[in-house]
């Protein structure tokens, strides 16, 4: 475990200026599976856990960046390639979002795909994205760099992070999967560990925000797989369990 990050119930990226965060597994309210160990879990989805505790765990969430509550722009995710343009809060089907507005927090939930966060300071553009497998394979991330340079922002100065999702190690997956993976010219994030294939989705989501004009040095990976006991994970927990947003948001003004 990373040393700064440690018992956080927020990380961060440290080339991101604007309000953002990685939330972790604790720091919220929520109990049983949607829990962390012998404290309340910051499980932020309300399909099965309790709406009032979730909306506890929100609050916490918004609070803790200067934003309220009422501000979150989600989604409906469908492990697609759909990026929203938003310019107040609401719910959207989709798995990207971006904007330009100011005072708006986008949120992306995960359990294991990765969540993607960026920003165009000088334009004042911000996008997030939610990266399975499927989207990863479609490019998303190259499709939010391309929405947000609609509204103005510029690939040379869009800076990207790559947040806590399941690690290559952990991520086995069919023939089938890898050999698409192969045929999208993504094939060596495509490893071997005994006779199943695996997955580098956080590689290959480096390399598609490469590919989309980003710089290597504006690019940044947390390094932090969501099978670790401070995430959820929808793989480790057999589909019994909650989810992290990644969010971030433009104050007023869209300065940092």
């Amino acid at each position: 475990m990373q040393g700064d990050t440690e018992q956080l119930m927020l990380l961060t990226a440290p080339h991101l200026q604007t309000p953002h965060a990685f939330s972790t597994r604790a720091g919220g309210v929520s109990v049983g599976p949607y829990g962390a160990g012998t404290g309340g879990g910051l499980n932020l989805d309300e399909r099965e856990d309790d709406a009032e505790m979730v909306a506890e765990n929100r609050r916490r969430l918004a609070t803790a960046l200067g934003f309220d509550a009422a501000q979150f722009a989600r989604l409906d995710q469908v492990h697609g390639t759909d990026v929203i343009v938003v310019d107040g809060p609401g719910d959207w089907i989709g798995d990207a979002l971006v904007s330009a507005t100011p005072s708006v927090l986008l949120a992306i939930g995960t359990a294991d795909c990765y969540p993607l966060l960026l920003e165009d300071l000088e334009a004042g553009v911000i996008g997030a994205a939610h990266a399975g497998w499927k989207g990863t394979l479609g490019r998303i991330a190259e499709k939010t760099v391309q929405a947000m340079c609609e509204l103005g922002a510029r690939p040379e100065r869009i800076r990207a992070a790559v947040g806590p999702g399941i690690c290559e190690e952990r991520y086995g997956v069919g023939a089938d999967v890898a050999a698409k993976f192969a045929a999208a010219g993504l094939g060596e994030f495509v490893l071997t560990r005994g006779e199943q294939p695996h997955l580098d989705l956080a590689g290959a989501n480096r390399a598609v925000l490469l590919e989309a004009g980003i710089s290597e040095e504006n690019i940044w990976l947390s390094g932090r797989c969501s099978t670790e006991t401070d995430f959820y994970s929808y793989r480790r927990d057999a589909g019994k369990t909650g989810r992290m947003w990644a969010v971030i948001g433009l104050q007023t003004g869209g300065q940092a």
